[in-house]
């Protein structure tokens, strides 16, 4: 329900005395005579109307519209992983070395996603959801059709570069989008798994490597073009899908759109009703807010370090932990068994393929506890869990006890906490912070986290990687330990307990009548 509150009081609509009786019933409104967005003061039940919703197909539709191009950010990093030492071979038509794959590709890789995060993070807020996550899909589309031509390292970089860029605006706009729009019961569960999913490219990444590598199939200059020809058809198929999910209505009823946000929710209520064969339950619960077209920078960034600066804390923990264990060691995987263990490159597909199993089975297995045992005790138990057992596995491997099978063993283990964790990063700081601020706060921390451990990372462990020097390996493996346990300290101190509660709950929009801003 949406009324419009004139200065001189309350306006009461025709439809009023219906719409008490019945918070789902909308209210008509007229649209502003210029179609601009409306900036008056409304009420509405619309997150309560969303948060009661039950499971079903549209909920589906969401997920596979929006959650499936971690798939292909899996498949992506993981192929060029894969690949790094068949493009440094002679034949390859690339004259790139192995570490300057795993090094400055991987580090331009995620410079372009911190860069890409705040860009269409800021134009996420400001203009919606549905705008953002469309064009971001259409840059990472162009940018990895570009790489598969490359015929100069400098090419190779640039779309690189650009392929991250829109990865990194994918991030901010798809978990916003997200978590406004799923259910609050089933919030933390749905995003760790989307968030793990991953996992699932690096899955098809690693086995694609496999075939593509395999030169009595492909020549050792086209293989691995297919593999990122292969990204851009997966990617066209999720556009198809993608042109269905709607805009938040969370997002139109605070920017003006009041009126196309209940007729959004629905649309969605009796698509819903139909599909279980009953009617939904009352929804309880009203919120009023103070329409706005925008929301300045310097307003976001008071409001995330002034009004929550505990929350910041954690979220910076968070990110800078698990941002250094992903893109510095997992990055230079591969290389670790090339360079101690003598694994060819044509192979080490398969030892990726195990530990990035573990890396899915984390948040799968592991996502129902963060709704029900909570989120403070799960998020500082998966990033502590994860620095432990990374430490074990650095003293086995300085100790020369572990081969190529049982170093992924270890791995697998040490992943599967640790991608349930660092998933549940982009759940906290998607959820903590008010709803003006949401795509924004995501795009901070993960460009300041990743910046700090996914672009020194991958430079730094390059070199320590290629040294050949167990010591230098173990080094990397023991500063990716401390800081996951370090944010896993943070976490146990300062989580909030977000588990079942509705968004507006945890964090009021700035916009509330009564918030101060």
């Amino acid at each position: 329900m949406v009324e419009r509150s004139a200065p001189g009081g309350p306006k009461v609509s025709p439809t009023s005395a219906a719409a008490a009786a019945d918070p789902a019933a909308p209210v008509s409104q007229a649209p502003p005579s210029d179609g601009a967005p409306g900036t008056d003061t409304v009420t509405t039940g619309v997150p309560a109307r969303l948060d009661r919703l039950p499971w079903s197909r549209w909920h589906w539709m969401i997920v596979i519209g929006l959650g499936t191009v971690w798939i292909l950010d899996g498949l992506e990093v993981t192929t060029v992983g894969n690949i790094a030492g068949r493009l440094s071979e002679p034949g390859s038509g690339l004259a790139i070395t192995s570490a300057q794959i795993t090094g400055i590709t991987a580090a331009l890789y995620v410079a372009g996603s911190c860069l890409g995060a705040l860009f269409f993070g800021w134009l996420t807020d400001r203009f919606g959801r549905k705008k953002l996550f469309m064009i971001t899909l259409a840059v990472y589309l162009t940018a990895t059709a570009m790489t598969a031509l490359s015929f100069a390292p400098w090419w190779f970089f640039l779309f690189r570069f650009l392929t991250g860029f829109g990865i990194g605006g994918e991030y901010a706009a798809i978990n916003s989008a997200i978590d406004e729009l799923i259910p609050s019961r089933f919030r933390g569960r749905v995003d760790l798994i989307i968030n793990g999913s991953y996992w699932l490219g690096a899955i098809g990444g690693s086995l694609l490597s496999i075939v593509a590598l395999n030169t009595g199939l492909f020549p050792a200059n086209v293989g691995w073009r297919l593999t990122f020809g292969l990204g851009v058809v997966l990617g066209l198929v999720i556009l198809l899908v993608r042109r269905h999910v709607p805009e938040s209505p969370r997002w139109q009823f605070i920017h003006g759109y009041g009126e196309e946000a209940d007729q959004l929710v629905d649309s969605v209520e009796k698509e819903i009703e139909k599909e279980k064969g009953r009617e939904l339950p009352r929804a309880e619960g009203e919120i009023t807010i103070n329409q706005r077209a925008s929301v300045g920078f310097w307003t976001i960034a008071k409001t995330v370090f002034q009004k929550y600066p505990k929350r910041a804390v954690l979220g910076l923990a968070l990110f800078v932990g698990q941002a250094f264990l992903y893109n510095a060691i997992t990055f230079g995987f591969g290389s670790i068994l090339t360079t101690f263990f003598n694994v060819s490159t044509g192979h080490t597909g398969y030892f990726f393929a195990v530990i990035a199993a573990g890396n899915f089975l984390g948040p799968l297995l592991l996502g129902k506890l963060f709704d029900t045992v909570g989120r403070r005790v799960m998020i500082s138990a998966t990033y502590l869990l994860s620095g432990v057992l990374l430490f074990g596995t650095a003293w086995l491997f300085d100790r020369g006890s572990l081969n190529a099978t049982t170093l992924t063993a270890c791995w697998c283990v040490v992943l599967f906490f640790a991608s349930a964790g660092a998933s549940s990063a982009y759940l906290t700081v998607s959820e903590i912070f008010p709803m003006e601020t949401r795509a924004m706060a995501i795009a901070f921390f993960y460009a300041i986290g990743t910046a700090a451990g996914g672009i020194s990372g991958p430079l730094v462990f390059a070199d320590l990687t290629k040294s050949g020097v167990v010591g230098d390996t173990v080094l990397a493996f023991c500063v990716g330990a401390a800081l996951m346990c370090a944010a896993g300290l943070v976490a146990a101190l300062l989580a909030v307990r977000a588990e079942g509660r509705s968004l507006e709950d945890i964090a009021a929009p700035l916009s509330t009548a009564d918030a101060s801003t």
